[in-house]
């Protein structure tokens, strides 16, 4: 479609940074008003209503996707998410550990690009980090890790997604729909912030569209994308030492927009505030929690938002896998840090 558009001067793959850098302002802005956070959901002080806002722009994203995927404008049938060999020892340690580091670092990737254009220091701290950590598991040292964990498969066959199950895609995308949707409308969260999730929400399947129908360009292709941060910033970190030699792509526009979003937020309604460690200890602690989220994120095939938001509305048995897997590792992660409190206090008095 994208040569029915009538760009003279510019390819398909130049537009898509410009349609990244669009998404990713939206996302910055309206991930900043609701404290969109799927850490927060599990184990915040605040779960209730912060696991409202996610799972309100869950609903419209799975609703949206696949009434996309029904009308015929994209289809997942190629797509990594529908791989009928399933990483399944890949996923389960990713997630895991993603989940674990998510919560070491108070947040998950997507929300630390946020609290970072806030003026957080720790989450640029961590993003760092992340980012290189992602890129060597992608490309570097780390890669055999990858490998071989990626190596042990179980095989779906055609069993790779909810939509071969009976009743089909909308089916199940309805039933999902509702259920996200009822945890959001029940979470005592204010109307107004409901709606700027759900407009969160439409994002996904705007990427999907955008990338997969809009700018289909048979002599110029490029990826079918959505939102997503794990091989986005691998790609930011490569593109940022090499700009000269490679050209950008959706994913570098997708992170530019989300800084820029988010910081645009933070300055009109008054939230940026400098924000740095206060220990050392407190910085191992951040930059264990960086590097596990980004082996943890390229071993499960993405994080909350490219397997969560965006990867479980394809319906993929592999991103629900991966979401679940994160959420456990996070709730593990929680746990074992409320012990250990309890922990020293009990040896301190048994040494007295």
């Amino acid at each position: 479609m994208f040569e029915d558009l009538g760009f003279e001067t510019l390819t398909a793959p130049q537009v898509a940074v410009l349609f990244a850098l669009i998404l990713g302002a939206a996302f910055g802005l309206l991930a900043e008003r609701t404290k969109f956070c799927f850490r927060r959901g599990l184990v915040g002080d605040d779960r209730r209503q912060a696991m409202g806002v996610w799972m309100t722009a869950l609903a419209v994203a799975v609703f949206g996707t696949q009434l996309a995927t029904f009308r015929g404008w994209i289809s997942f049938d190629d797509h990594r998410f529908m791989a009928s060999e399933l990483p399944l020892l890949a996923i389960a340690v990713g997630g895991l550990l993603f989940g674990a580091g998510m919560v070491l670092t108070r947040g998950c990737v997507s929300r630390l690009t946020v609290l970072t254009a806030g003026g957080n220091l720790r989450g640029l701290f961590v993003l760092v980090i992340f980012a290189i950590t992602a890129h060597a598991t992608l490309k570097g040292i780390l890669a055999p890790l990858r490998t071989t964990l990626g190596a042990a498969t179980v095989s779906l066959g055609d069993a790779v997604s909810l939509s071969a199950l009976p009743g089909g895609g909308m089916v199940w995308a309805g039933l999902l729909s509702l259920a996200a949707l009822s945890v959001g409308l029940t979470s005592q969260n204010r109307p107004g912030t409901l709606l700027l999730a759900a407009l969160l929400g439409t994002l996904v399947p705007l990427a999907w569209v955008g990338t997969g129908y809009v700018l289909y360009d048979d002599f110029d292709p490029i990826a079918m994308e959505s939102l997503s941060f794990t091989s986005p910033y691998a790609e930011t970190l490569f593109w940022t030492v090499a700009a000269t030699s490679i050209p950008a792509g959706f994913g570098v526009g997708l992170i530019g927009g989300t800084f820029a979003g988010a910081l645009a937020a933070s300055l009109i309604f008054g939230s940026f505030r400098w924000q740095a460690f206060s220990t050392p200890r407190e910085t191992g602690r951040y930059a264990a929690g960086a590097m596990l989220m980004g082996v943890g994120g390229v071993l499960a095939g993405g994080c909350t938002v490219g397997a969560g938001l965006s990867g479980v509305p394809t319906l993929s048995i592999a991103a629900v896998l991966a979401l679940a897997a994160i959420a456990l590792g996070a709730v593990v992660m929680h746990a074992m840090l409320a012990m250990a409190p309890a922990k020293a206090t009990h040896y301190a008095h048994a040494a007295e």
